[in-house]
């Protein structure tokens, strides 16, 4: 029997992919993360299955249901909120399904920060705007970050920035930023993306602290920093340009 990682999606639980919900419905356990997991998403698991709660679960208790799961014969759904790519601790449970010798696969699923793009009704690479895009994190209580991989660092390029977990350290990255990218640059936070309790805060680098604290926001958000959010005057893309060649014209 396999170990399915599946994204769960921002929020929203019709957000879960297609395969995603397929797998659900054909497990008899699913582990997911506490009250991140709509209700209506646990709906598509099977009447029977066994479903646990890993909020407050030990990697290494975690594990121990899924192997187990796995020696009873039963296909697991481990869900992980937004994509398991990013910030999922997805990697040490696969180093350890490894060495127990528990087969599992990775079906993706909608990331925090495209469910925010969505939100603010942007898109993140604008032509001659910015065409990169930084996922990075604030130090916190939680793991330290690698060498060089400070915001200060990072924001050198002016790359489009999303910081995920840095909501309660909104001041600190703010002051690490603005050197970089300067008080006008636009800012936002979206909280809960795609849920029923969705709130968006805009503005800039220089004001978007003080707005984030009057809005009450303290997790589960995303901070996006770049030019892009506010670009109106760019070029259209050479992608659909007229004086692009395409397979089937004539050239000439």
């Amino acid at each position: 029997m396999t170990v399915h990682f599946i994204g769960a999606g921002p929020g929203a639980a019709d957000l879960i992919t297609v395969r995603g919900r397929e797998q659900l419905a054909r497990c008899g356990v699913c582990l997911y993360p506490g009250s991140l997991t709509p209700t209506d998403l646990l709906a598509h698991c099977p009447d029977d299955a066994r479903l646990i709660d890993t909020a407050d679960l030990t990697l290494d208790e975690i594990i121990d249901e899924l192997a187990r799961a796995h020696a009873d014969g039963h296909d697991v759904a481990r869900l992980c909120s937004g994509d398991p790519a990013v910030y999922s601790a997805v990697a040490e449970q696969m180093r350890r399904l490894d060495a127990a010798g528990v087969p599992y696969d990775v079906t993706p699923g909608v990331p925090a920060f495209a469910a925010a793009a969505a939100v603010l009704g942007r898109e993140l690479t604008v032509p001659t705007v910015g065409q990169s895009v930084i996922l990075t994190r604030a130090q916190a209580r939680s793991t330290s970050m690698p060498d060089g991989e400070t915001l200060a660092t990072l924001g050198a390029s002016r790359a489009t920035l999303v910081l995920h977990l840095a909501v309660n350290r909104i001041e600190q990255a703010v002051s690490e930023l603005l050197p970089n990218y300067g008080a006008d640059c636009p800012a936002a936070v979206v909280a809960h993306a795609t849920q029923p309790g969705e709130i968006v805060v805009r503005g800039t680098l220089g004001d978007i602290a003080p707005r984030l604290r009057e809005a009450g926001i303290t997790r589960s958000a995303v901070i996006i920093v770049g030019a892009v959010l506010a670009a109106e005057k760019f070029p259209d893309s050479f992608l659909y340009s007229v004086g692009r060649e395409r397979a089937g014209r004539e050239a000439g």
